[in-house]
């Protein structure tokens, strides 16, 4: 029995991502009806379990921190490209779709995802535990990316507008590329054990025994296959996102909904990922996954955007409201404090939830 269930998850995780790619080539810039929109979000939802799925085997396999890097970068990389595309599309009105999926992003990973996976994790094993070392010199990497990216424009007075100047979008940019290759290095090579589980004792989890390895062939199937069920989940997204658009209108909400919804569906996998992991204690895992997301987020999406801009019409308004420069800076400190000790229990993952369903709200109601 237990053989067979095995067999047919090995199945459906490699259907659905090749069904996503066909639903994909024919749904792509057209007008949808409801019945078809219904199907692409079903299809859109087996794509978001197939990718943690596979991500789940090739991190099991390259082992931590590289597994948390693979998915973030992955996501990260095809989001990128739906925002440029959506804003190509878009015209005018998209010229705050960067800013306001990137912040989108920031915020659910911050204080959704972490409140979720602290929660859960406190709740099943009395308190969760990581490390502060890593987990706090990722959150700094997170804030000062955020302040440069989102914040700066906001002050600055060389172009009228929450805009930068080209020579201060490129150093933006080029600063952002910076830090996360130098984050990167620091996770992976220099400082690895920092990014790593640990024990309620504190001591490092080097080697994870909840399950055999796959071999380096499964790994690299399940790889390429990661990368399909990616791109169906952005591709499909962006096919339904002209009936979020026209829902976010007539329910007469703020357009800064849509990016909002964007980034609740391309952070899906990492979502489930990281819950997983906070419910095997893990959550080092949990938080490398959140913070490497948000991180990744901007340290890609801002370079693409300015390179984008050059061909791209219309303006590219990068710099944060009062609110949501308030609620980033609340963030920042909550998660400082949070990281700090190195122990959470459920009252910190509320605190983050509660800031994140602040966010929510506003973002509804401005």
């Amino acid at each position: 029995m237990i053989t067979r269930l095995r067999s047919l998850t090995r199945r459906w995780t490699t259907l659905v991502p090749v069904l996503a790619m066909i639903l994909l080539a024919f749904t792509w810039g057209r007008d949808l009806p409801g019945a078809v929109v219904a199907l692409v979000t079903l299809v859109l939802a087996g794509s978001v379990l197939a990718a943690v799925h596979h991500a789940e085997v090739v991190a099991h396999r390259v082992g931590e921190p590289f597994g948390s890097l693979v998915l973030a970068i992955a996501v990260t990389i095809i989001e990128v490209a739906l925002i440029v595309t959506l804003m190509a599309d878009g015209g005018d009105k998209s010229s705050t779709l960067a800013r306001d999926t990137v912040f989108a992003a920031v915020m659910i990973t911050c204080n959704g995802i972490v409140g979720l996976c602290l929660l859960v994790a406190s709740l099943r094993h009395g308190t969760a535990v990581f490390n502060p070392e890593g987990t706090g010199a990722a959150l700094a990497t997170v804030a000062t990316l955020a302040t440069l990216s989102l914040v700066l424009p906001t002050f600055t007075t060389s172009k009228p507008g929450p805009e930068f100047s080209t020579v201060q979008l490129t150093f933006a940019a080029v600063s952002s590329l910076l830090l996360y290759g130098l984050f990167v290095a620091t996770q992976t090579v220099r400082h690895r054990d920092y990014f790593l589980p640990i024990t309620r004792q504190g001591d490092v989890i080097t080697i994870d025994d909840h399950a055999r390895p796959p071999s380096a062939r499964t790994a690299r199937i399940s790889l390429g296959l990661l990368g399909l069920a990616l791109v169906g989940v952005v591709g499909l997204a962006k096919s339904v996102s002209p009936t979020i658009e026209s829902g976010v209108k007539a329910a007469g909400l703020n357009q800064a909904v849509v990016g909002v919804v964007i980034a609740l569906l391309v952070l899906l996998p990492e979502t489930i990922a990281a819950l997983r992991s906070a419910r095997r204690d893990r959550v080092q895992t949990s938080l490398n996954l959140a913070l490497g997301s948000a991180m990744a987020s901007i340290g890609l999406t801002i370079p693409a955007v300015a390179l984008a801009s050059v061909w791209l019409s219309g303006p590219l308004v990068l710099g944060l409201g009062s609110t949501d420069m308030l609620l980033l800076a609340l963030t920042v400190v909550v998660s400082s404090l949070t990281v700090v000790p190195g122990r959470a229990t459920p009252l910190q993952g509320g605190v983050h939830l509660v800031l994140f369903a602040a966010y929510l709200e506003l973002a509804v109601n401005p």
